[in-house]
C-alpha cells in the first residue's frame, strides 16, 4: 500500500537562535515546520532548504560570526525564501564555509557570499549593501578562518572512555598559513568587498548544470552530461585541475575523466576512464555522477561507482594510503571492485556509502569522526564494522567539519563525531567515536545534511 504523507518535518540540533529560538545548544532534535519543504542541503553555519515552489529558503543568523547575514540573507525568527534573481525553480544548493551556491532547473548556476569564492559573472543587487555589512562581521569572522586547518589543541573524552584526542604526528604535521588578521588587512587595504551579492555564473555554451557542491572556498557544478567543473581556491588540489593554483575565477571542467567521454559517448568507449599512470588502470565509468567538497579537499563518484578524490591530503582523507595532496582527481584504489553510492566530506575526513549499504571513513578522526572505534587516522577507506551498524543499509551520507551522519534504508539516524554543541543529537555533548542511534519519534526520516556546528533531518510524518 502506498504511503500518505501528511507532513514534512525538519528537524535540528546544535548552537541556533531562529528558529528553534534557543541560544544555549540543542542537544535533542527540535521540530522546525517551514511550510512545504522538500529538500535539506549541505550547511554550514545557517540552513538551506528547497520548497516545494522550487524557491531557496535559509534560516540562522548566528550573531556571533555574522555569516548568513553576508551569505544568506539578514533573517527574523523564522525560515524566509533567499531572494535569488530568478523565476526559474531552485534544484539544488548547497553551502560552504563562507558561500552558497544554487543551481536552477534550467540548467543555470547563481553563487553569492566572500567575493573569493565568486567567480566572473553577472551581478544581481547594491553592492553598497553588502559593503556596509561586511565591515560589521569581518572581526567577527576571521578568527573562524584558521578553524579550516587547525587540530583541535584539547582532547575530550568519547562515549566509550578513550580520549578521542588527535595523535601528535597530526598536531605537528599542521601546514603554516597565513593568519586571518593578515588576510583581512590585506583585502581591507584594496578597498575591495570579502563578500559578493548572487552572480549568474558564465558557464560554456550549451553547459546545463544538475548539481552543485560547495567546499571551505571552493566549489564544484556536475553538468547532466556528467562533466564536472570548479572555481575557487585551489591551493591544495581541490579543484583537480592539476596544479596548485590559488585561484580560479571563471568555471573550468575538471578532468576526472577523459574530455571525450559523457553519458552520450559510444558504447565501444562505455569502459574506458580516465588513465591512471601511477596505478596502470583505468578508471572505471564514462561520466560522474555524484560530486562532494569538504574543506579543502573533493570526491567524485562514476557512474561505475568509483571513487575519486582530489586536494588536501594531509590527515588522509584522500584515502591514497598517504599524507600527500593530490592535485589531479585519483581513483581510491583499494575500493576497486566496491560499488560506491554516496560520499560526503568533511573538513579532515571523507565518508562513502557502498551499494550494499556498507559505510567506510578515512581521514583525521581526533574527534572520532571516522566511526571506527578509536582516535586515529586513516590513509585508506575503512569499513566500519560497529555493532550499531549490523544489519543497517546506509542510503544517505553528509558530513559536518568534524562528525558524520547517516539515514538508513529503513528510516534509522546514526551520528558519530565531535559533539561540543549537540550535533549528534543524542542528548549529551560527548564525543562519540562509533555510529550512535538518534532517537525520532513519530516521523520517517529521510534525508540528513551537516553543518560545520549542526545537523539538519528531514522527515515524513505518515498517515
Amino acid at each position: 500500500m502506498e504511503e500518505m504523507v501528511k507532513d514534512k518535518l525538519v528537524f535540528c540540533g546544535d548552537t541556533f537562535r531562529e528558529p528553534c529560538r534557543k541560544e544555549r545548544p540543542i542537544l535533542s532534535p527540535v521540530v522546525v515546520r517551514p511550510n512545504g519543504i522538500v529538500g535539506i542541503n549541505k550547511v554550514c553555519f545557517f540552513l538551506a532548504s528547497l520548497l516545494e515552489s522550487g524557491k531557496l529558503i535559509t534560516w540562522g543568523s548566528t550573531d556571533d560570526l555574522g555569516q548568513s547575514y553576508v551569505t544568506a540573507g539578514k533573517h527574523g525568527e523564522i525560515p524566509e525564501p533567499f531572494p535569488l534573481p530568478t523565476e526559474s525553480s531552485i534544484i539544488k544548493a548547497a553551502a560552504g564555509w563562507a558561500h552558497c551556491v544554487a543551481a536552477t532547473d534550467s540548467g543555470e548556476v547563481y553563487t553569492w557570499g566572500w567575493k573569493e569564492c565568486v567567480p566572473s559573472g553577472k551581478v544581481f543587487g547594491d553592492p553598497y549593501v553588502v559593503g556596509g555589512l561586511e565591515r560589521d562581521v569581518l572581526e567577527r569572522q576571521s578568527p573562524f578562518l584558521t578553524e579550516q586547518v587547525s587540530p583541535r589543541s584539547q582532547g575530550s573524552r568519547s562515549s566509550s572512555g578513550t580520549d578521542s584526542r588527535g595523535g601528535g604526528d597530526e598536531s605537528t604535521k599542521r601546514r603554516r598559513i597565513s593568519s586571518a588578521k593578515q588576510t583581512a588587512e590585506s583585502s581591507s587595504s584594496n578597498d575591495e568587498t570579502h563578500s559578493a551579492l548572487p552572480c549568474l555564473v558564465t558557464l560554456n555554451p550549451g553547459v546545463r548544470i544538475a548539481t552543485v557542491a560547495a567546499g571551505g572556498r571552493h566549489t564544484l557544478a556536475l553538468s547532466d552530461i556528467g562533466q564536472v567543473w570548479g572555481w575557487g581556491y585551489g591551493g591544495e588540489g581541490q579543484l583537480g585541475l592539476g596544479s596548485r593554483i590559488r585561484m580560479v575565477s571563471s568555471p573550468h571542467p575538471v578532468p576526472c575523466i577523459d574530455s571525450s567521454y559523457g553519458k552520450d559517448r559510444p558504447a565501444t568507449l562505455s569502459r574506458g576512464g580516465m588513465t591512471s599512470e601511477e596505478h596502470g588502470f583505468r578508471v572505471p565509468g564514462s561520466y560522474v555522477k555524484e560530486i562532494a567538497c569538504g574543506g579543502r579537499h573533493s570526491a567524485v563518484i562514476t557512474d561505475a561507482g568509483a571513487l575519486l578524490t582530489f586536494g588536501w591530503g594531509l590527515y588522509g582523507q584522500c584515502g591514497q594510503g598517504s599524507t600527500d595532496d593530490e592535485l589531479s582527481p585519483i581513483c581510491v584504489s583499494s575500493l576497486l571492485g566496491i560499488r560506491i553510492a554516496g560520499v560526503a566530506a568533511g573538513l579532515w575526513h571523507t565518508v562513502c556509502i557502498s551499494a550494499d549499504g556498507d559505510v567506510y571513513a578515512f581521514g583525521g578522526n581526533q574527534f572520532g569522526q571516522l566511526g571506527t572505534g578509536g582516535d586515529q587516522a586513516e590513509t585508506t577507506p575503512r569499513l566500519l564494522d560497529a555493532p550499531s551498524l549490523e544489519d543497517m543499509h546506509a542510503k544517505v551520507i553528509s558530513c559536518g567539519a568534524r562528525h558524520a551522519a547517516i539515514v538508513t534504508e529503513d528510516g534509522k539516524v546514526l551520528c558519530w563525531g565531535w559533539n561540543k554543541y549537540g550535533q549528534l543529537g543524542l542528548g549529551d555533548v560527548i564525543d562519540r567515536n562509533i555510529p550512535s542511534p538518534v532517537t525520532i519519534e513519530g516521523c520517517v526520516p529521510r534525508n540528513v545534511a551537516c553543518g560545520w556546528w549542526h545537523t539538519v533531518l528531514l522527515a515524513e510524518s505518515p498517515t
